[in-house]
């Protein structure tokens, strides 16, 4: 008769990727806590809080720690459209689907490239992120739209132009991508919908 392991599984809850998503959400609450008494503090909580949204994936796949629970803990710190319901509904309804992030089967090349290249999607993901902390570090009370704070920006140096420049870039072609998954998800549920009707 075998002996039961005396090695214990850890709960999910206390999976390291699943912490580390517990820190980033402490850390958000202190940065927007602070973001109007502390710039500079906000910017650097903030983008830490976005390295952290890497850094627990590549603890989930290091030491096989991905978990649904973790997936949606995860998902909570996307931007709106990231969370929009119906993109992570999609694997819900499909039966060939196990994530949003599964595009294997779509016809979409941009959503191919995001989801398949993990060098674009960091350029999106990042320049997303640096474009939010940049147009909050250089807007100011006198700021009244943000193509106000916009025009500022490529009126600063060179170098400043060029990251704003990239991270808009970057920025447009993630907010292009969320839409074709929302698109993509709600087709899914339309359909699931259809062939559940009949």
């Amino acid at each position: 008769m075998a002996q039961p392991s005396s090695k214990k599984t850890p709960s999910v809850y206390l999976y390291i990727p699943n912490i580390i998503g517990y820190f980033r959400i402490i850390i958000n609450f202190i940065a927007f806590a602070v973001c109007y008494s502390n710039r500079v503090l906000f910017a650097i909580l903030y983008f830490f809080s976005f390295f952290c949204d890497g850094l627990d994936g590549w603890f989930a796949r290091k030491f096989n720690q991905a978990s649904t629970f973790g997936a949606v803990l995860d998902m909570t710190w996307l931007s709106f459209l990231d969370v929009a319901w119906v993109g992570y509904y999609k694997p819900l309804v499909s039966n060939v689907q196990t994530s949003h992030k599964d595009v294997k089967d779509t016809g979409n090349w941009l959503l191919k490239l995001y989801y398949g290249h993990r060098p674009f999607m960091a350029f999106c993901c990042v320049a997303s992120e640096v474009l939010y902390i940049i147009l909050f570090l250089f807007a100011d009370e006198k700021s009244t739209s943000l193509l106000n704070v916009c025009g500022n920006l490529l009126k600063q140096s060179p170098l400043t132009v060029f990251v704003f420049i990239s991270t808009l870039v970057g920025w447009a072609l993630k907010q292009v991508i969320n839409v074709i998954q929302m698109k993509s998800a709600a087709d899914a549920c339309v359909v699931f919908d259809l062939k559940r009707g009949k």
